[in-house]
């Protein structure tokens, strides 16, 4: 009989939430075919602070007619600092669609980017702007040998 392969062992989910501060590069317009929409790249920044503390650098790419709300936006960031006192650093990824007035966003951690005392951390990012404040929250489970063995 066969056996399943082996997994690391998760702990309970945890959650961290905070504050955050960014700067956007103006767009970059990128190749597009002749008639083709337009397309445009981005320069990003973060200083994260709360359970998250340090800084994030990452590249957006974006199409669409946002002022009519009916866009998109990939994105790749990648984070180095702590995660509530464990020192390490991974990568998040953005997708983000705006249609007939409607707002999707999904921020995920990137599987096996973990560095660190972050090693397997995996997880998804919410956010929401409060007054010109970006707020978020992060939801996130490490292998039970790597939460153990940074605390």
């Amino acid at each position: 009989m066969a056996q399943a392969p082996q997994t690391p062992e998760a702990a309970a989910p945890q959650r961290c939430s905070g504050t955050f501060k960014v700067s956007i590069q103006p767009p970059q317009t990128m190749a597009s075919p002749e008639g083709g929409p337009a397309q445009a790249r981005r320069a990003l920044e973060k200083q994260f602070e709360g359970g998250l503390q340090g800084q994030s650098r990452g590249e957006m790419l974006a199409a669409g007619q946002p002022q009519q709300g009916e866009a998109a936006y990939v994105a790749l960031e990648s984070f180095q600092g702590t995660l509530q006192g464990r020192t390490g650093g991974f990568a998040l990824a953005h997708l983000g669609l705006m249609h007939a007035g409607r707002q999707d966003l999904r921020i995920a951690i990137v599987p096996g980017s973990g560095t660190g005392a972050l090693q397997g951390i995996t997880g998804e990012l919410t956010l929401r702007i409060e007054a010109g404040v970006h707020h978020y929250e992060l939801a996130y489970t490490l292998p039970a040998a790597a939460g153990a063995a940074s605390q």
